[in-house]
């Protein structure tokens, strides 16, 4: 378990005066993924990701491309990611039309014979459905003209069976054998998997390991050889074409030992090697990782210097839970927990992801609570990620390929996301009135809540970098923190219930300080009692 500091920070609003009246302003020209890291008030160091706002992509479904030779096929390309890339970010400050994200993370781009790319044939290759190298080259090269850097999904925990290295394996070729897990048929360990699954398959009367299923056979870390290739790969996308990271799939299943399949010490040892190398490649790279499980067990990937940042599951479910229930306790609980087990904000939040049901469909498509989950995700402490799609209200659960349904961007045929006959997956249900398109003019929809959410994040270094501390106002159904960075203080306070609320009283410490109202830009008064309709939240600031 992760050693914890000795305390919290205390929250003093006593001192809140002077303040400057601003709108929401757009973000300075991005950092460098080179530069050294910058202390911290938390404890630790911060980075260039500590800055940004991330995007989760996954290409086959964002945008079909209209020219070139890929164009119109119902799959979305590098080509379509180009020509919609100015609605992510159209790398002008002055413009407020982009949704301002200043980070994406793609989904596997490599090829392989499934649709979603966790089981890959090929770790230098580029998915052919999706484009050439030279189509990611200039993907690439557009995103960081406009101040966004690139992380794109490495698979190191498996390959797909159909992989030149397994399919050599199972004929036996000296060398190849040992790079997966093979036991004797009358050998096979009686054991299930972390989920009770089996993890032991079967291939040509052949028994090895695969933690998720036949298709994805685990590689066998305890390999030097394994190793030396998940070096090579990770230098060829980092030097050789330039992306600013990776994230690690399923990486706490890495290494196994025994019936242990989860957060190994050698799991976390190799990890650290690896990102040691990594970092000799490209200094400024980083190394985000899915450990899909409790704070205290990630945070010791964190501390231990085995990944540069990891996946909050505690925080995203509490969220979720949060705008679901109307009560604080549990999102109270996990940000104070997150705060104190991760040094420097190390940690990845997030509401819901490409594994799980899309948050407009958990919360009933209720625009409100939409924008109350993005504006709690958006002031919280941690590099936010956002699932495409997310900034509309798209709607989708499980079977997977649900929850993964192409983009829609207009009220048109197929969305405009392609003008082929069909598209790869049909698209959700409401397309026609829930899409970019309908809602960009729309000074009140849920698109133009993420523009100013993510900008009004990016203009505050408090909201970025700065200290975080919980705020108690007497009441289960409001949750209030503040983030301080210098002079400068942001107070946010939050509805979670269905119930307008007349007048919550605000700390007493307060009453005596002038604030701003951070999205209208209007002076307030926080000693008088304060109104909250169902599900709102108002931010203040002020500077000492």
């Amino acid at each position: 378990m992760s050693q914890r500091r000795a305390c919290l920070l205390v929250l003093c609003l006593a001192a809140l005066a002077g303040c400057r009246s601003q709108p929401p302003s757009a973000p300075a020209p991005p950092a460098s993924p080179t530069q050294d890291a910058t202390a911290s008030a938390t404890g630790g160091k911060t980075h260039w990701w500590n800055d940004r706002v991330f995007y989760e992509i996954f290409v086959r479904s964002f945008a079909d491309s209209t020219t070139g030779p890929l164009a119109n096929d119902g799959i979305g390309d590098f080509a379509g990611l180009v020509e919609r890339l100015d609605y992510l970010n159209d790398g002008d400050p002055a413009t407020t039309h982009d949704l301002g994200i200043t980070g994406i993370w793609l989904m596997p781009i490599n090829p392989s014979p499934s649709y979603h790319g966790y089981d890959v044939i090929d770790y230098y290759g580029i998915h052919p459905q999706y484009g050439t190298r030279a189509d990611f080259e200039r993907f690439l090269a557009e995103c960081h003209r406009r101040g966004i850097r690139v992380i794109v999904d490495l698979v190191l925990n498996h390959s797909s069976s159909r992989h030149p290295w397994f399919v050599k394996a199972l004929a036996g070729e000296p060398g190849y054998r040992e790079r997966y897990i093979f036991v004797d048929a009358n050998a096979v360990p009686d054991v299930r998997g972390p989920w009770d699954q089996p993890v032991w398959q079967q291939a040509r009367g052949q028994h090895y390991y695969g933690i998720f299923w036949s298709g994805m056979p685990d590689l066998n870390y305890r390999n030097p050889a394994v190793t030396a290739e998940a070096y090579r790969v990770a230098e060829h996308w980092l030097r050789d074409l330039g992306v600013d990271g990776f994230r690690l799939d399923a990486i706490r299943h890495l290494i196994e030992d025994g019936d242990v399949m989860s957060d190994t010490p050698a799991t976390l040892e190799w990890l650290r090697s690896f990102r040691n190398h990594v970092k000799q490649v490209q200094p400024g790279a980083m190394l985000l990782g899915e450990v899909w499980t409790a704070t205290e067990i990630v945070s010791d990937y964190i501390d231990g210097g085995s990944l540069d940042l990891a996946f909050e599951f505690d925080v995203a479910k509490s969220i979720l839970k949060a705008v679901e229930s109307g009560r604080r306790d549990d999102l109270a609980y996990a940000l104070e927990n997150a705060w104190t087990a991760y040094p420097g904000q190390q940690f990845a939040t997030f509401v819901t992801n490409h594994d799980q049901d899309r948050i407009a469909s958990v919360l009933g498509e209720d625009p409100a609570r939409l924008k109350l989950a993005a504006s709690l995700l958006l002031t919280a402490p941690g590099v936010p990620f956002l699932y495409y799609g997310e900034e509309i209200g798209q709607v989708g659960r499980k079977p997977d390929e649900m929850i993964r349904n192409p983009m829609p961007w207009t009220a048109g045929t197929n969305a405009g996301f392609t003008q082929a006959a069909r598209p790869w997956e049909p698209l959700q249900r409401g397309h026609e009135r829930r899409n970019v398109a309908s809602q960009a003019e729309e000074p009140d929809s849920l698109l133009s809540h993420y523009r100013s959410w993510i900008r009004l994040r990016q203009a505050e270094p408090a909201l970025l970098r700065g200290d975080f501390a919980l705020v108690d106002l007497g009441r289960d159904d409001v949750i209030a923190w503040q983030r301080s960075a210098g002079a400068r203080t942001l107070t946010l306070v939050a509805n979670l219930g269905r119930t307008p609320i007349e007048a919550v009283a605000l700390p007493r410490a307060i009453h005596a300080a002038v604030a701003v109202d951070r999205l209208s830009g209007k002076a307030v008064d926080p000693g008088e009692p304060l109104g909250l309709a169902p599900y709102a939240t108002r931010l203040f600031a002020s500077s000492r």
